[in-house]
């Protein structure tokens, strides 16, 4: 057994080695212009804003708002921190203030201005100190 092994050492060892590093360093290569390719890829598209969001960024600031505080409500209320009744007031009140910016986005055809964005934000704000609570 110590021939055989001896004799893959031999010779023909080196060229299989420099085969194998001139292979490693093609796939090393390989992977790193794929990698970069699709990491500069879903970099474009996870940053990428909808035509909606682009043309209506206030509008979205404050429904992304309320979407996270619907999350916050309903987390509270499976960790047992709110009750039903606390959670299901705490959702109207998100519902009211939703329904208020759609109210107020079709009398500025689909659009809401600075002050209506912080008066949104204020009436969330005080929803937010009450979840968390």
């Amino acid at each position: 057994m110590y021939k055989f092994l001896r004799n893959m050492r031999g010779a023909s060892a080196l060229p299989y080695k420099a085969k194998e590093t001139k292979m490693n360093w093609k796939k090393s290569a390989l992977i790193l212009v794929t990698g970069l390719t699709l990491g500069l890829g879903l970099a474009g598209t996870a940053s990428a804003e909808t035509q909606w969001e682009r043309n209506h960024p206030r509008r979205d600031q404050v429904i992304d708002r309320l979407h996270n505080q619907n999350y916050r409500i309903r987390d509270e209320r499976a960790d047992g921190d709110l009750t039903g009744r606390q959670a299901g007031r705490l959702h109207r009140e998100d519902r009211a203030i939703f329904r208020q910016e759609q109210f107020e986005a079709r009398l500025n055809h689909g659009h809401i201005t600075r002050a209506e964005q912080r008066s949104l934000n204020q009436e969330e704000n005080q929803v937010s100190r009450q979840i968390g609570r």
